[in-house]
């Protein structure tokens, strides 16, 4: 009977990251996955990395932006060990609204002249502007980039299995169950995003938060992403520009409404109207990993050997770095981040107060 160190139960960008941290350390590493690994909601993902404040919640923020610093070596790391490009973007994001609703502590007030210097073709006399040294990421290259890295260091992949439990015994873990049969190890780890409470014994209060978006492609008329009230922007290298995204509590449902989309699109246009001479590529919805909070799952549970890096929400790609540190960290008893805002604990005591 195979057996592992540690199984990470999910394929996303936070499980695979996860994964690769781990086997570093000198674990032998299953990933488990219930479809394909990378196409849930890491695979439907902007890439916009905003760590900056006002952009995520407080608690969250000095974790973000740990991670937001760490995000040139990680790349560089995946790039060096799968030969895929992940695209990060250093040209930074426009972020226009009101006047009064674009102050941020980290932002860069910029005239109608700047703007328009920045970004000639935009459409936004009307809007004021700032702009962040953030940057982006495509997260298929970049999930790409990861999955073979992992491989190459010897991390084993299950797929088109879902896991239905774990394994314990004398309350400790042996390993996961599924729909098609059993992995053992002494380490689990659920990484399974808007999923993760569904795998007994703990059920996270997580749940899925549906994004629906599409790309365009023509000429290169974009270099910043550009957020804005309705919409936002997001460029490629390639000439891609991805435009989203909604925020729907839609349950699993991951079809694509077609009002919807060309909502998008209309609003798209408003804001750069030479994106008509652009074609639609493709559109897609994914489900983001929500909780209560709007905060991560992050820590031990309370079965020995059972941990859980889930309900990234938003923010999975920008998170995915110090995620797979700090959950590695945890897991062999070294930790150094402070992840109490993060516990899975704060639901159960939040259940007992109710």
């Amino acid at each position: 009977m195979k057996t592992w160190d540690a199984i990470v139960v999910g394929g996303g960008i936070i499980g695979v990251s996860l994964a690769l941290a781990l086997r570093r350390r000198g674990l032998h590493v299953l990933v488990v996955e219930r479809g394909e690994p990378g196409r849930e909601s890491s695979h439907a993902a902007a890439g916009m990395l905003a760590d900056c404040l006002g952009e995520t919640p407080a608690p969250l923020h000095p974790f973000a932006t740990a991670s937001a610093r760490m995000y040139p070596e990680f790349v560089a790391e995946l790039r060096d060990e799968s030969g895929i490009d992940p695209d990060l973007r250093e040209q930074g994001t426009l972020l226009l609204g009101a006047p009064g609703e674009v102050e941020n502590a980290a932002a860069e007030r910029l005239t109608s002249a700047q703007l328009t210097q920045c970004e000639p073709f935009l459409a936004a006399d009307n809007l004021a502007a700032a702009r962040l040294h953030e940057r982006s990421v495509d997260p298929r290259a970049l999930m790409a980039a990861a999955i073979k890295a992992a491989k190459h260091r010897g991390v084993d992949f299950a797929s088109g299995a879902e896991v239905t439990g774990v394994i314990r015994a004398n309350s400790h873990i042996e390993g996961v169950t599924t729909s098609k049969t059993t992995y053992h190890a002494a380490t689990v780890v659920n990484c399974a995003g808007a999923w993760a409470g569904q795998i007994s014994p703990h059920h996270f209060p997580t749940r899925p938060v549906k994004g629906q978006m599409l790309s365009v492609v023509g000429q290169s008329v974009l270099k910043h992403v550009v957020r804005s009230p309705e919409v936002y922007l997001v460029p490629r290298s390639d000439g891609r520009i991805l435009i989203g995204a909604t925020v729907e509590d839609a349950g699993f449902n991951k079809r694509t409404d077609s009002e919807t989309i060309h909502r998008l699109h209309q609003a798209a246009l408003r804001l750069l109207p030479r994106l008509a001479e652009a074609r639609i590529l493709e559109d897609w919805a994914g489900l983001r990993p929500g909780t209560p909070d709007d905060l991560p799952i992050l820590g031990a549970t309370s079965t020995p050997g059972y941990f859980v890096a889930t309900g990234h929400y938003r923010n999975g790609i920008l998170l995915a770095p110090v995620t797979a540190e700090a959950m590695t960290q945890v897991i062999t008893g070294t930790p150094a981040y402070d992840l109490s805002a993060f516990s899975p604990q704060r639901f159960a005591e939040t259940r007992r107060l109710a």
